[in-house]
C-alpha cells in the first residue's frame, strides 16, 4: 500500500513514522500529495514525509512522486431481501363474507429499498483539531507552524476520477432518504387510497358491536347482505331474515319466496353455511345503509340516533323510507323535531321531507318549526304582516335607546334581505310614519312656544322617521313620503324658534331625501322636488353645522353631492335662483354652509357655455321643420 511502501524512483529517503489511532481509516500524507486516498482495509494509519521537510510547510519544488494507489476492490453489495425490494405499495383491503376470519382484517404493506452511493471516498476525519493533534503526536508538526488546511469534501475532478471504482447496481432507482437536523431518516410518504380509507371505516363500523347484539354475527345469520356503491365499493354483512322481514317491507317482499316456504327438513339446510344472498346495488352512501340496518337490531332507536348529527339522521331517514323501515322513519322524525338545527340544515330538512312525501303526525311536527301554515290553515301573508308591524311598533316605542339602535339595524337587515316578497304592506309602513310625524309635530310646536318639557321626543321621533324612510327607499315606495315631508310648512315656519340643539335632527330627514334623489333611489315629480327645496332648504342650511358636529355617521361629501344633484334636476331658471342664493350664503358662512361648488360649476356651464350652442341648434331644427 501507498502508506507503507517506499518509492523506488525517489532518490531521497523517507522517514516512516507509525502511530496508533482508532481503526477507522487509512490516510497517506505527503508533501506533494494533492488528494487523500481512503480505503476500507483495517491497517494502522501511517504518515510519510520527505526528509528534513515538514508536511505542513512543503517546499516550492519537489521531485517526490508518490506511488499510484491500486484500485480498491469494492465488495459486492448485499442483496436486499425481497420484502425490502417490494417498493412502495398502496394499502389493500379485502372484504370477505365471513368477517371474523383473520384474513379479513385489512393489512397494509409498505416497503421501500434505499440504496446509497458506494465508492472509495469516505468522510474526512472528525475535525481539524483531531488531525492537528495526531500530527503533533507523530512528530511531523512543528509547534510553531500552523495546522494544514483541511478539505471537507472531494473536488469534482476527484469524484470523476474515482467514478470507475464505484460499482453501483443498476437494477432499480436509487432512493436517498432525506436527513433532517436530528439525524433520523424520513421514510417515503405512504400513499393511502381514499377508497381504502372508506373501506377501513366501513370495516370498523361492522366490527363494532355490543354484547348480545346479533348484528353482523356470522354464526347465527342466515342472510348475506351485499351493499355496493356506484363507484365500485362493496361490502358484505351477515344479517338475519327474521329481523329484516319484521322491520322492513322491502326485505319482507324480497325474502318471502318459495325457498322460505319449504318444509322443516329443507329449511334446516339454509343456515349460516348456506345463507340466502341479497344484494343492493348503486347505494348513495353505504355507511348510511349499514347504520339503517343496524337500527333494526336496536331496542332504543332514539338513544342510538342521539350520537348522530342532523345530516346523518337525514340520510338514515331517506334510506329508512326507501326500504320501508317505519320505526326508523318515526325515530328520525322525532329526532329532527327535538334536536337543534344549523342554519344550513333547515333547507335540507324541508326539501327532503317534501321529496319523500311522508304521511303522518311526525312530519307535521317537524315542519311546524319552519312553517306556520302547517299549524294553521290561515293565510300566512296576513300573519307575517301582523308580526312585522308589531315588531316595528315595538322598536318605535322602546325605552332603551341603545337596544332600539341595535334592533333597528337588525330589522333593517332582515327586511332588506326579504324586500322582494310582499311581507309588509305599504299602508302599514305609512301608518307608522303618520304616527311618528304626528308626535313630532306636537312636540316641535310645543318647543317653539318655549315648552321644553318633552323636547327629547323631537330627536326620538326624527330618528324614527329617518329609519322608516330608509325602509321605504329600500322597498322603492318613498315617493309619497317626500310629498308628505315637503308639505310640512308649519314645521318649517317655526323651525327658527326651536333651539338648534333640539331641532337639528329633523334636518337629517331632509338630508336623507336629498341623497335619495341624488342617487336616483326615489323618483318624484318636478313640483315635489321644488316644494321640498322651498320648504326645507333654509332650515337645512341653518342646521348643517349642528349635523356635522353632532350626528352619528354624518357623511358630508355624500350629503353635499346629493343636494347638488337634487338642485340640478330642476329647470335651469330654478337652478339659477337656488344656486345664486347659495353662493351668497357660502361666502358669508364658509364651513357652516354645505359646499356644492361642483353643482354650481355644472349650472354655470349649462347657462353660459352650452346654452348658446343649444339655442342655435334648437332654432335651426325648428326652422328646418317649418320649411318641410
Amino acid at each position: 500500500m501507498a502508506a507503507t511502501n517506499t518509492a523506488s524512483s525517489h532518490s531521497k529517503k523517507h522517514t516512516t513514522i507509525r502511530f496508533r489511532r482508532r481503526r477507522i481509516k487509512e490516510t497517506t500524507i505527503s508533501s506533494s500529495a494533492t488528494a487523500t486516498t481512503t480505503t476500507h482495509h483495517h491497517h494502522h494509519p501511517s504518515a510519510v514525509s520527505p526528509e528534513n521537510t515538514s508536511w505542513c510547510c512543503p517546499p516550492a519544488v519537489s521531485s517526490y512522486k508518490p506511488s499510484i494507489p491500486q484500485p480498491t476492490s469494492i465488495p459486492p453489495p448485499v442483496s436486499p431481501s425481497p420484502g425490502s425490494l417490494s417498493g412502495e405499495k398502496r394499502q389493500t383491503l379485502h372484504f370477505e363474507s365471513n368477517l371474523e376470519k383473520p384474513q379479513s382484517i385489512p393489512r397494509m404493506t409498505t416497503g421501500a429499498t434505499v440504496h446509497g452511493v458506494a465508492g472509495n471516498y469516505q468522510e474526512p476525519l472528525s475535525s481539524s483539531f483531531t488531525q492537528f493533534n495526531s500530527a503533533l503526536t507523530a512528530g511531523l508538526l512543528n509547534p510553531i507552524s500552523s495546522p494544514p488546511p483541511t478539505r471537507s469534501s472531494p473536488t469534482l475532478f476527484e469524484m470523476m476520477t474515482n467514478e470507475p471504482d464505484s460499482k453501483i447496481p443498476n437494477n432499480g432507482p436509487i432512493i436517498t432518504p432525506k436527513r433532517p437536523s436530528n439525524g433520523h431518516v424520513i421514510p417515503p410518504l405512504m400513499v393511502v387510497d381514499k377508497q381504502s380509507l372508506i373501506q377501513q371505516r366501513l370495516l370498523d363500523i361492522l366490527s363494532c358491536g355490543s354484547p348480545g347484539n346479533l348484528f353482523n354475527d356470522p354464526n347465527s345469520s342466515d342472510v348475506k347482505l351485499t351493499l355496493s356503491s356506484k363507484d365500485g365499493l362493496s361490502v358484505c354483512m351477515s344479517v338475519h331474515r327474521q329481523i329484516l322481514v319484521a322491520h322492513s317491507r322491502f326485505f319482507a317482499d324480497k325474502l318471502s319466496d318459495n325457498r322460505w316456504r319449504v318444509g322443516p327438513q329443507l329449511r334446516g339446510l339454509i343456515d349460516n353455511s348456506n345463507p340466502y344472498i341479497v344484494e343492493i346495488a348503486d347505494c348513495d352512501d353505504i355507511e348510511v345503509y349499514i347504520e339503517s340496518i343496524r337500527l333494526m337490531y336496536c331496542k332504543d332507536l332514539r338513544r342510538k340516533l342521539m350520537r348522530d348529527d342532523v345530516p346523518r339522521v337525514l340520510g338514515i331517514l331517506k334510506v329508512s323510507a326507501a326500504i320501508g323501515f317505519d320505526a326508523g322513519v318515526l325515530s328520525c322524525l322525532e329526532y329532527l323535531e327535538a334536536a337543534p338545527w344549523a342554519e344550513e340544515d333547515e333547507e335540507k330538512v324541508s326539501s327532503l321531507l317534501s321529496e319523500l312525501q311522508l304521511e303522518g303526525v311526525g312530519v307535521g311536527e317537524v315542519l311546524k318549526r319552519v312553517s306556520v301554515n302547517v299549524t294553521h290553515g290561515s293565510d300566512g301573508n296576513n300573519n307575517n304582516q301582523e308580526t312585522l308591524l308589531k315588531l316595528l311598533h315595538v322598536v318605535l316605542d322602546g325605552k332603551d335607546e341603545k337596544a332600539r339602535r341595535d334592533m333597528k339595524i337588525l330589522l333593517s337587515k332582515m327586511l332588506h334581505e326579504n324586500s322582494s316578497k310582499n311581507d309588509l304592506k305599504k299602508e302599514s309602513l305609512y301608518s307608522a310614519c303618520d304616527k311618528c310625524l304626528h308626535l313630532l309635530q306636537h312636540h316641535f310646536l310645543k318647543a317653539s312656544k318655549g315648552d321644553l318639557q318633552d323636547v327629547d321626543q323631537i330627536t326620538r321621533q326624527s330618528g324614527n322617521l329617518h329609519w322608516l324612510l330608509d325602509i321605504l327607499i329600500d322597498r322603492q315606495i318613498s315617493e309619497d313620503f317626500l310629498n308628505l315631508w315637503a308639505s310640512q310648512t308649519e314645521l318649517s315656519e317655526v323651525h327658527s324658534k326651536v333651539p338648534a340643539v333640539h331641532r337639528y335632527e329633523i334636518s337629517r330627514v331632509t338630508a336623507r331625501l336629498f341623497v335619495g334623489i341624488g342617487k336616483g333611489q326615489l323618483l318624484a315629480s318636478k313640483e315635489s322636488r321644488c316644494l321640498l327645496l322651498q320648504t326645507w332648504l333654509v332650515p337645512f342650511y341653518d342646521d348643517f353645522t349642528w349635523m356635522r358636529r353632532g350626528s352619528r355617521g354624518f357623511d358630508r361629501n355624500l350629503i353635499e353631492e346629493g343636494l347638488s344633484h337634487t338642485i340640478l334636476t330642476l329647470p335651469l331658471a330654478w337652478q339659477q335662483e337656488i344656486l345664486m342664493s347659495w353662493f351668497d350664503r357660502f361666502l358669508n358662512s364658509g364651513d357652516d354652509c354645505p359646499n356644492i361648488q361642483k353643482g354650481f360649476e355644472i349650472w354655470w356651464k349649462r347657462a353660459f357655455w352650452r346654452n348658446p350652442a343649444m339655442q342655435r341648434e334648437f332654432h335651426v331644427t325648428n326652422a328646418s321643420g317649418r320649411d318641410s
